[in-house]
């Protein structure tokens, strides 16, 4: 019998939904002990991560596209905002929908 190599994970934590369109959606803070989260949206969106009032931008903040996972390294306490993509050409049409975040510890 060989040897069964394990993939690498982590605890699945708090599950938060943010409903966004073309104004910015944020969540509640992050957890105490969360320090990466998984993020998956169900059309193109802009994510922005930080502490206070956020304002995600279509020009400025990193973009996901639409039934795509990403990881991303956050710190305790911070939050999230998502606003949808802006239309470009074939490539992106511009919907509403919602952002997953799963926190993970």
């Amino acid at each position: 019998m060989g040897f069964l190599e394990k993939q690498k994970s982590s605890r699945n934590g708090v599950v938060q939904q943010i409903a966004y369109d073309g104004s910015v959606q944020a969540t509640n803070a992050f957890g105490a002990q969360t320090y990466q989260v998984r993020l998956e949206a169900n059309s193109a969106c802009h994510y922005q991560i930080g502490n206070g009032t956020l304002t995600a931008s279509v020009t400025t903040d990193p973009f996901l596209p639409a039934n795509t996972v990403e990881y991303v390294t956050v710190t305790p306490g911070q939050n999230i905002a998502a606003i949808k993509a802006a239309t470009n050409s074939t490539i992106v049409t511009a919907t509403a929908g919602t952002l997953s975040v799963t926190e993970l510890s």
